[in-house]
């Protein structure tokens, strides 16, 4: 486990050298392994991470497959013994009604996380299910919520926000790192189909980052999702937005890679003669 201090202390000089945060999903320990082995600066264990290696979409983590934070927490035990180098931030699901919350953090630093961030997350639903979910209970707040409980006890806070309210809200709760989130991510085989352009979602980063800036100037600010999934992507947003300093990814980093590297290497082991 590493200190918020210690990690905070870490990025801001990187930053002021000009190198970018990249963080990373983790569904195996071999994804950890490997991206510690590129330089990764921070791997995430989400729930969405198993489904997604297991070759499903990452909005399965959303689903009613399986209890979210418990999925974490034995993820961890794979995960966590191999990363030697990079802390550890924990998907949590802040709306979960069967846990005292500032109990389940205690369980979550415990087990060697360094930080934690809010998936699955209400702000991936829209429509009539999403108001449903804020009438009773269990709607944005309840991750608020969690990330000021974690940021009380000294966690690393990387919340995912939505909307400039969301930003506003989570800048407010102590977020030390802030990642507008531009949807399910495209390309690959079980990528999203449908998104917003690179050129709106760098409009929309900006926007989500200027409505935390105006809360706390100092809260980092990166980007993640929709069309922003491979490294010319990021390079496009970093190139035409002011203060983002880096990138978070889950498909990106493990599903997408993975993807091409296996299905090269078969493609060259079939190509041999006989």
């Amino acid at each position: 486990m590493f200190s918020r201090s210690d990690i905070l202390a870490r990025f801001r000089a990187q930053v002021a050298e000009g190198r970018p945060i990249i963080g990373g999903g983790a569904g195996t320990g071999i994804s950890a392994k490997c991206a510690e082995m590129g330089g990764i600066d921070l791997i995430i264990i989400y729930n969405s991470g198993r489904f997604r290696m297991a070759g499903r979409g990452s909005l399965a983590g959303l689903m009613p497959y399986g209890d979210a934070n418990q999925i974490v927490m034995d993820m961890a035990r794979e995960v966590l013994p191999v990363v030697e180098r990079t802390p550890v931030l924990a998907g949590v699901c802040g709306t979960d009604p069967f846990r005292v919350m500032k109990r389940f953090l205690l369980d979550v630093r415990d087990a060697g996380f360094s930080g934690v961030q809010n998936f699955p997350t209400v702000g991936l639903i829209d429509g009539t299910l999403r108001v449903g979910l804020e009438e009773t209970g269990m709607g944005f707040a309840k991750e608020v919520e969690m990330i000021a409980l974690a940021r009380e006890m000294d966690l690393l806070t990387c919340p995912y926000v939505f909307t400039p309210e969301e930003a506003t809200q989570m800048a407010k709760a102590g977020a030390d790192v802030l990642i507008p989130h531009m949807g399910l991510t495209t390309k690959g085989s079980i990528g999203a189909k449908s998104a917003v352009s690179l050129e709106d979602a760098a409009k929309r980063v900006q926007e989500l980052a200027d409505a935390a800036r105006a809360v706390r100037p100092d809260v980092l600010v990166l980007c993640h999702g929709g069309p922003i999934s491979e490294p010319a992507d990021v390079r496009y947003v970093l190139d035409h937005t002011t203060g983002i300093v880096g990138f978070f990814g889950a498909s990106s980093i493990e599903r997408l890679p993975t993807e091409v590297a296996i299905t090269n290497c078969v493609k060259q082991f079939k190509a041999l003669g006989v």
